[in-house]
């Protein structure tokens, strides 16, 4: 026999304000605010006493997955609002040295394998991005914002009509952490 319901519970931490009104969760804590919309999934979410209940009731398969999927954002917001995410990316090279810049919204890859044109990737979000040498930071609290930005760098750099075991260069990520201090 099938289960009747599927539950999660989230316990709250200390300094973390979680409002759930329908499907529209918001996290407030001590480094800032997020919101997320979770309308398009058949589960209800609810707040109450320092726990946040995902449930659903008579589940399918699609449904228990995604009773855990939200679990999953809620959680990544919670520890978003608390410690942050940063993601630390490597400029490599050997044959043209590659120049970053950062304007607004976009990050710019000048002489990457010698080319004319800049290469661009755009920053998702609220994401922060640092150019400290050969490396690049990039900070935030949204951890959808801070990996999609850093996935948009690292495949800007993709080589192209050249054997990619002989042209190493690019821009990869090298950590992935918790936490957004230095």
């Amino acid at each position: 026999m099938r289960a009747i319901e599927s539950v999660r519970f989230i316990e709250i931490p200390e300094g973390v304000e979680v409002k759930a009104e329908g499907r529209l969760v918001t996290v407030k804590g001590e480094k800032g605010t997020l919101t997320r919309d979770f309308s398009h999934a058949p589960v209800s979410i609810r707040s109450e006493d320092r726990k946040v209940v995902i449930q659903t009731s008579w589940p399918r398969k699609r449904e228990t997955a995604l009773v855990g999927t939200i679990f999953s954002h809620i959680q990544n917001m919670i520890t978003g609002v608390t410690k942050g995410f940063t993601y630390k990316l490597k400029i490599v090279f050997s044959h043209f040295p590659i120049s970053v810049k950062v304007h607004e919204k976009k990050v710019t890859i000048e002489n990457f394998t010698g080319e004319r044109s800049p290469r661009v990737a755009d920053i998702v979000g609220d994401a922060k991005v640092i150019v400290n040498g050969e490396d690049i930071i990039v900070k935030g609290l949204d951890i959808e914002g801070v990996s999609q930005t850093a996935a948009n760098i690292e495949r800007a750099t993709k080589v192209k009509r050249k054997d990619p075991r002989v042209f190493l260069d690019g821009i990869y990520v090298y950590e992935k952490r918790e936490g957004t201090e230095k």
